[in-house]
């Protein structure tokens, strides 16, 4: 019985919504599952993902095989990388408290990749929104130019046509 930790499709038509589960190879996609360990939601920008990294860890260690899309899942959390880290403990190679540091290290340069990212995100939203409202004023102001043009020349020829009438 080949286990696999693999997303389970939930949400509305175009809003998917995942959650990452232990799975019997045979099951369907949405069918049985042993256990959830987290969810997956890349409708956000940058996706939002909640996973159990103890949990994640020790199924990898039970031989469950990931997926691609859940791989990429776990490598962007880190598992994969904390469960490297925990093989050299267990081979001597490093102490948990080297561990450790160097888990965290990582993950703190993660964490400010991941804040940069938003932060060039509403940036860009927030130029490009201005961009969109001097646009809509230039447009506003030549409008206003035409109707005013107009009314200057309807008005001189109302002038024009008043002195005709008075003869």
């Amino acid at each position: 019985m080949p286990v696999r930790m693999r997303l389970q499709r939930h949400g509305k038509k175009n809003k998917p919504f995942y959650h990452i589960v232990i799975a019997d190879g045979r099951a369907p996609r949405d069918g049985r599952f042993i256990e959830k360990i987290g969810t997956y939601n890349p409708m956000t920008n940058p996706a939002e993902i909640n996973i159990d990294t103890d949990k994640a860890i020790t199924w990898l260690g039970n031989g469950a095989q990931p997926t691609e899309t859940v791989r990429a899942i776990l490598s962007y959390k880190g598992i994969l990388y904390k469960r490297h880290l925990l093989k050299g403990v267990a081979k001597a190679a490093l102490t948990p408290e080297q561990a450790e540091a160097k888990f965290q290290e990582w993950l703190k340069a993660k964490e400010a990749k991941i804040e940069a990212k938003k932060k060039s995100l509403s940036e860009s939203k927030r130029t490009d929104k201005k961009k969109a409202l001097e646009s809509e004023a230039r447009v506003r102001e030549q409008k206003a130019a035409q109707v005013a043009k107009k009314r200057l020349a309807e008005m001189e020829g109302s002038a024009q046509e008043e002195p005709a009438a008075e003869e």
